[in-house]
């Protein structure tokens, strides 16, 4: 897998926001087959910032009901919470949220 596959999109949410300010931590949707190795190899391939650690968390997919009946299920995801060295930049989208 190339780094544009492992990592799908930043997720930009209150938590990853506050996450950001106090410990410099970004949060991404990951492909769900990719090991923090090769997160982070994909991260600093994309952004030029340098890792310190990456965790990483699998979500389940729930059930959608709707009218009292259960009609189909989310899709399961796994995220990744990526700190940055102190002296890495953090990447522009994340800038003036």
């Amino acid at each position: 897998m190339n780094a544009r596959q492992i990592i799908r999109r930043p997720l930009i949410t209150e938590k990853g926001t506050l996450m950001q300010e106090d410990a410099n931590v970004i949060c991404f949707e990951v492909d769900r087959r990719a090991n923090k190795i090769e997160i982070a190899k994909a991260v600093e391939e994309l952004f030029n910032v340098r890792v310190m650690e990456v965790r990483v968390l699998n979500r389940k997919g729930k059930p959608i009901t709707r009218y009292g009946r259960t009609v189909s299920h989310r899709p399961t995801m796994r995220k990744a919470y990526v700190r940055l060295t102190p002296d890495s930049k953090t990447p522009e989208f994340f800038e003036g949220i």
